[in-house]
């Protein structure tokens, strides 16, 4: 059974400033990892977050394995997302 996607405010503004043929490939990746997370995500040195690359943006997430449970909490290109931690 997939994981539910859930997305912050923050994450719904981070995409909404990016290129649509861009945003549709970040949430086309984003679906197909529901099916088995661990697989895509990686998590942060020192941190609680887990990140997905695609192409040259980064997503930023927290992965709640209780509840099956993927929130997305920010999206931006790799050159300024761990800046803004």
């Amino acid at each position: 059974m997939p994981w539910s996607i859930l997305w912050t405010d923050q994450a719904v503004r981070d995409m909404s400033r990016i290129d649509p043929p861009i945003a549709r490939r970040i949430l086309r990746k984003v679906e197909s990892t529901a099916v088995n997370p661990m697989r895509y995500f990686s998590r942060l040195v020192a941190a609680d977050e887990y990140k997905l690359r695609v192409g040259d943006y980064r997503l930023l997430a927290a992965l709640d394995g209780v509840s099956e449970t993927i929130l997305i909490e920010r999206v931006d290109d790799r050159s300024r997302i761990y800046a803004r931690r």
